[in-house]
């Protein structure tokens, strides 16, 4: 866990005390199950949750023992029980503990990366209703293509959030599902309705069928989820980037009083922020192929994944987490530039409004060759530097086809935005 990329509410998600309490409150769930069923003496939970404790210190030293950490930890809470004591950890396996109490940070976890998702598409949906008709030009391959809003821009950002969201939810039904199965998941030593008890009791379902672990399916669907909603906020990222630029300039990153953008150009206002969200991505990216790798396991399982989930899970929980707040707080302060927005849309003299003039010749009855070679032919003239416009107004073909309110109309802006509603309306912004 990096500070520097870390929300407190994550950290504590994921903190060596709150993962090691997770396991402790498994232990207990099981031995409330086992006590239900009649399986160890009446008052043992009780017992056992009146005492037991477990010191990080202290496990760190007995795995030094053990070289086994679970193992290590169930000494450490055994050496605070008294006699009832001997059924912590009564018939099941390490990863009876690990896997279930694993699903439940998980779980937790995804809650509040959907919290956090939620809030964001309300900012997106914000700044899309205030910039709703604030024209810009759309543009293909970085190259002028036609007139659209920064709203309209922001509208397919909302709908890429619905989707991660929708995404998100499933994940989190996918991964909210513990094992009490034993060393092989055969159900040997703690029956499958002991299994049921003790995750319903602990907010999971009972895995269908496991091995000595959950199929590690579930988290790589988890982590590709992840690796989606990351290269979502890389895409809106990178625009924010390239719209910041000084000729274009049609956006800007919040600049507060006293800030730097260099330390040696004083003049300098960077996107950082949209930056360090867009380098972010590449390593939220790059843990999905390590979990993937984890769905392979030999037999009944091996330690392979474990070492890449210590890392892979909690991290990139972290950075998504830290990667939301962060573009939630930049769109929310980001400042616009609709001057410059329209300026620009206007650069090329009406060049944008090609298709139209196109369009109203072949209404004319112009074959769309011959409509799109007199426009292409103009257009190469706004390219050398003359006004679109003026040229079109001025063409022989034009002349003999379009009236003068014809070409008005085809330069018109507003005819390009007429089902702007639809969008919206469509989206519920």
């Amino acid at each position: 866990m990096i500070d520097r990329y870390t929300t407190k509410e994550m950290r504590a998600i994921w903190d060596i005390e709150a993962k090691t309490q997770r396991w402790l409150d498994v232990e207990i769930a099981v031995c409330a199950g086992l006590e239900h069923f009649g399986k160890i003496p009446a008052g043992t939970t009780d017992a056992i949750r009146a005492s037991a404790k477990f010191d990080l210190d202290r496990i760190a030293e007995l795995e030094l023992e053990t070289r086994h950490d679970v193992m290590a930890f169930v000494k450490n809470v055994q050496e605070h029980l008294g006699e009832e004591g001997r059924f912590v950890h009564y018939g099941i396996t390490s990863y009876d503990v690990v896997d279930t109490s694993l699903s439940m940070l998980l779980r937790d976890s995804i809650d509040l990366i959907l919290t956090r998702a939620r809030a964001l598409n309300e900012v997106i949906k914000r700044r899309a209703r205030e910039h709703k008709k604030t024209v810009q030009i759309g543009r293909t391959h970085g190259i002028h293509a036609e007139p659209i809003t920064f709203g309209f821009k922001l509208a397919n950002w909302v709908d890429e959030m619905n989707h991660n969201i929708e995404r998100l939810e499933s994940a989190r039904k996918m991964i909210a599902v513990g094992k009490i199965s034993g060393a092989v998941g055969t159900h040997a030593n703690v029956e499958p309705e002991i299994e049921a008890y003790v995750c319903q009791s602990l907010g999971l379902e009972a895995a269908v069928v496991s091995t000595q672990i959950i199929a590690r399916d579930r988290h790589a669907q988890l982590v590709c989820t992840l690796a989606i909603l990351a290269g979502s906020l890389e895409r809106f990222s990178t625009e924010l980037r390239n719209l910041q630029r000084t000729e274009i300039l049609e956006v800007q990153e919040y600049f507060a009083a006293g800030q730097k953008g260099s330390s040696a150009m004083p003049h300098k206002r960077n996107p950082w922020n949209s930056e360090t969200v867009t380098g972010l991505a590449r390593v939220v990216r790059g843990n999905l192929i390590p979990m993937l790798e984890s769905m392979t396991t030999w037999h009944e399982r091996d330690l392979a994944n474990s070492s890449v989930e210590r890392i892979v899970l909690p991290d990139t929980c972290l950075l998504i987490d830290w990667m939301l707040v962060k573009f939630t707080d930049i769109l929310d302060k980001l400042l616009v530039y609709p001057d410059n927005m329209k300026a620009n849309l206007d650069k090329m003299g009406g060049l944008v409004c090609s298709e139209q003039v196109m369009l109203a010749l072949i209404a004319t009855g112009l074959s769309r060759e011959e409509a799109y070679t007199t426009v292409q032919r103009n257009a190469a003239k706004a390219w050398s530097g003359e006004n679109f416009q003026a040229a079109i107004a001025a063409d022989p073909t034009v002349l003999e086809r379009l009236t003068k309110e014809d070409v008005a109309h085809a330069f018109d802006v507003e005819y390009h935005l007429k089902n702007l509603q639809y969008t919206f309306d469509r989206l519920g912004i």
